[in-house]
């Protein structure tokens, strides 16, 4: 994708948002929508932040959104258009296929509810309990018990069900079965609520009409553009230092993993 060059930027915009991956994207689209001039600034030469790939000396790491819960669903049909929406679909075969068994479900909490009574022959009253306890978890709740104490409280010693219940979250984000059951709780139950989803096409596809819809818009973009600092004067925002430039902007938004960007 070609974009606008740090020299050939704007002097000042309404408002800078720094870091294009979803997040930032969304924002950016959400603000000029509201009829601000925007410029979104990556450090990288691509868009897409987490939802995307790179290259490092020959090889591609493939860091791109694969599978995501309805979350994001809700949030495309709200912020983006409608090719964005029509291209996001469930995926309907998960397979599970390790020594303890194999099977093929939806993701959903239905489908888990019925292969947990009629393959792993549990109680439906415990599996509902079990269910609603995880859905029913926050982060102001008591944080002391483990996955591990969790899971034996519902499903003592039955290693295949603990297995089922914690394997795709562990291949999502490397949780373990030592870590509080209250960061299981949520992430389960986001990602088991109506299914998984991904995008038809890729995500490629997916940063690219993000993008078009984004200079649709009006937001400018700009890649190669690692931003130096946040210009703070007197205790306000005056903008950012960006490839030897000053861009002048009243507000910034900032979710980058740049340590020094203030």
């Amino acid at each position: 994708m070609a974009f606008t060059p740090i020299n050939q930027l704007n002097d000042s915009y309404d408002v800078i948002v720094i870091g294009s991956g979803l997040g930032g994207l969304t924002c950016a689209n959400r603000l000029a929508c509201a009829g601000h001039s925007v410029l979104l600034l990556e450090h990288h030469t691509q868009l897409g932040g987490l939802a995307t790939w790179f290259k490092r000396k020959g090889h591609i790491f493939d860091v791109s959104l694969h599978g995501f819960p309805y979350g994001m669903v809700k949030t495309c049909k709200k912020y983006w258009n409608q090719a964005i929406r029509d291209s996001i679909v469930q995926l309907k075969n998960i397979v599970f296929d390790n020594p303890q068994f194999s099977l093929t479900t939806t993701f959903s909490r239905e489908d888990f509810t019925r292969i947990l009574i009629e393959r792993f022959g549990i109680e439906a009253a415990t599996v509902e309990e079990f269910f609603k306890t995880v859905g029913g978890m926050n982060f102001y709740d008591d944080r002391t018990m483990t996955t591990r104490e969790l899971f034996q409280r519902f499903f003592p010693d039955r290693s295949d069900v603990h297995r089922l219940l914690m394997e795709p979250i562990t291949y999502a984000n490397g949780s373990t079965l030592d870590e509080p059951a209250i960061t299981y709780g949520i992430v389960f139950s986001n990602f088991m609520n109506k299914g998984v989803y991904t995008f038809q096409g890729g995500t490629d596809r997916l940063i690219g009409l993000m993008a078009d819809e984004l200079r649709a818009n009006g937001v400018t973009i700009s890649t190669r553009a690692r931003v130096e600092r946040i210009v703070v004067e007197q205790g306000r925002v005056r903008g950012v230092e960006t490839g030897g430039r000053l861009i002048a902007a009243p507000t910034v938004v900032s979710n980058s993993g740049i340590t020094n960007t203030v």
